[in-house]
């Protein structure tokens, strides 16, 4: 009887430590592809976050991002037109932490994250209208939901759906 009882508590042990190296692991790959504001190279982060967020370059394919740097001179109708130096600095940043397996490494339609299927299922349950809050803007705005998306993080469960 006793023997079982230890049993028991020492698998719930394995499966615990085993669970708690998954999500460590997990959280490392995470973090080790994505590159926050606040730790992009300078070029990136001055550029980039001058308009809005310097998204993580996980979250889009090299494909998704050479195609956007080609096109600086009208990005998502802007001109982000770039001296040749700070767009091969940027190109390098963007390139190297790229999604490279999985979900976020598909080309999305206009090479827009907001319309990758990824984005597309994380945020399935927001209606047009949220979206159009004046306090959201649009889907891009990823702060008005995720505070900490600046440094890189949109946990769900931490994000909060202005009024």
């Amino acid at each position: 009887m006793a023997t079982n009882h230890l049993k028991k508590n020492w698998c719930n042990i394995v499966r615990v430590g085993f669970t708690l190296s998954l999500s460590v692991a997990a959280a490392a790959l995470i973090s080790s592809n994505a590159i926050a504001a606040a730790s992009a190279p300078a070029p990136y982060y001055n550029e980039c976050a001058a308009c809005h967020i310097a998204y993580p370059p996980s979250m889009l394919p090299a494909a998704s991002w050479s195609h956007i740097l080609v096109q600086l001179n009208k990005h998502f109708g802007a001109d982000a037109s770039l001296d040749s130096a700070t767009e091969k600095s940027i190109a390098a940043t963007l390139i190297q932490h790229a999604a490279k397996s999985g979900r976020m490494a598909e080309v999305p339609p206009q090479d827009r994250i907001t319309q990758s299927q990824w984005f597309n299922r994380q945020h399935h349950e927001i209606s047009a209208g949220v979206w159009r809050r004046a306090s959201v803007k649009s889907p891009s705005n990823c702060v008005a939901c995720h505070a900490n998306a600046g440094k890189g993080y949109f946990d769900e469960d931490t994000a909060r759906i202005p009024k």
